[in-house]
């Protein structure tokens, strides 16, 4: 199962953890089992970067130049042999039989002697061999991430940089499941008890579970709880809590709203106010997406681009969840590092400054807007807001106070979550008041 999801990542573009818990219902997969084929999967996929390196040191060629379907029994077994528990007679024996099973004998000698040779040294001997010598260069491959990436974890966390060892672990830590409680629904305190979970630190409505299937869950099955992250919630708490000037009429907007978790909570507690939500969402499949999410609460859907929605101005509150590198929710989207590029982030810093602008238009006197990322990536966070501030007159509000409780935001006025503080996927959320 394993190589499967590794097949379907490098031959479909597809993600690891989309495929994964598919495969493991549709083959009756549960247990141990199941945590094994996740471990190897997902933990191949976080680590080809160091996989890849040490496979082409031990074939003396170059990873182009072995066949994928062979580059992925060959990453699952060099990822035993470097960072699982599982012996090396074992790890080498089923590569070499999965090899023999699909390749025959020839193919599975090969697999056999490469894998002998990464099994020759410990994994901080390989580091100590192929990683690069300056500092940042050799965490970065230490830990599997692209120099790019862990130069833009550091660049966030500015003068505490000193803690870039431990967002790096953090993302290559295995996540908990965040449930969130449906406010008028059900309380955390209920959802914990009903679930075996824990109820959250900083959102209200917040559960940790150790694992398991989610959707198997009675709550979240009824549409009472959903799986949501910590830090998502956290933003879109930070949507109603804003002050605004002047009363609340109850029009608040989601200006990019697919799949629908933030629309959600929000459409969730408009409801009690007996307020009202608009979603807007370019693609039709996602906007359905949206809908589902947000069944039975006063929230309309528009099938629209954001920078240009038709929608009438005058909104109280505005959230931009905007696209973005996802740099931040590394730890959940396990291929995901090798796939963005930093040529990525002109286009989308483009895309985020459109829509907050878009957004800031639709804006009433008063009103807030809160721009957000799933990312700490300084380009697509401080800097489009500071650029939107400076052009339209904005007043950036302490976003820190939005989060009652929540320590080491940063220093302001924008508030940066991280994983090894938090808990929570590495969001950023900055608000911004039109004067009257």
């Amino acid at each position: 199962m394993a190589r499967d999801v590794l097949r379907a990542v490098r031959e479909r573009d597809a993600y690891a953890n989309l495929v994964l818990p598919g495969m493991l219902r549709e083959r009756h997969v549960s247990g141990r089992d199941a945590a094994l084929a996740t471990e190897l999967a997902y933990g191949a996929s976080r680590s080809l970067g160091l996989l890849d390196a040490v496979i082409e040191a031990g074939a003396g060629r170059s990873v182009e130049e072995i066949d994928g379907p062979l580059l992925d029994v060959l990453r699952l077994g060099t990822y035993q042999l470097l960072r699982t528990r599982i012996g090396a007679h074992a790890a080498v024996d089923t590569s070499v039989a999965l090899a023999r099973g699909e390749f025959g004998q020839g193919r599975a000698g090969f697999v056999n002697a490469v894998l002998r040779r990464v099994a020759e040294k410990t994994t901080e001997e390989w580091v100590q061999e192929l990683a690069p010598k300056d500092p940042l260069g050799h965490m970065a491959f230490e830990y599997a991430h692209p120099v790019w990436i862990a130069q833009a974890f550091a660049d966030a966390l500015g003068a505490r940089a000193g803690e870039l060892k431990e967002v790096l672990e953090a993302d290559d830590a295995r996540p908990l499941v965040h449930l969130v409680a449906r406010p008028g629904e059900i309380s955390a305190e209920e959802l914990a008890l009903v679930t075996g979970g824990e109820e959250g630190r900083w959102s209200p409505y917040a559960v940790y579970l150790e694992g398991g299937d989610p959707g198997k869950l009675e709550p979240v099955r009824e549409g009472m709880a959903a799986v949501q992250d910590e830090g998502s919630q956290l933003v879109a708490l930070a949507v109603t809590r804003a002050p605004l000037d002047g009363p609340d009429g109850g029009r608040w907007l989601d200006l990019c709203a697919g799949p629908g978790g933030k629309t959600a909570l929000l459409g969730a507690l408009a409801d009690i106010d007996g307020f009202r939500v608009d979603a807007v969402e370019p693609a039709e499949h996602r906007a359905e997406l949206v809908r589902k999410a947000t069944h039975g609460m006063p929230v309309q859907v528009h099938v629209a681009d954001g920078r240009d929605s038709g929608l009438e101005p005058g909104y109280d509150r505005i959230l931009v969840d905007a696209p973005c590198t996802g740099l931040g929710a590394l730890r959940r989207r396990p291929e995901a590092r090798w796939r963005r590029q930093p040529s990525d982030v002109r286009e989308l810093v483009t895309l985020q400054r459109e829509l907050l602008t878009a957004a800031w238009d639709l804006l009433r006197p008063g009103g807030v807007v809160v721009y957000s990322t799933c990312s700490p990536h300084l380009p697509e966070t401080v800097s489009v807001v500071a650029d939107v501030a400076r052009r339209t007159g904005a007043q950036q509000l302490d976003s820190r106070e939005l989060l009652p409780g929540v320590p080491e935001l940063g220093d302001g006025p924008g508030a940066q979550l991280w994983p090894h503080r938090h808990g929570t996927d590495a969001m950023f959320l900055a608000a911004l008041r039109k004067p009257l």
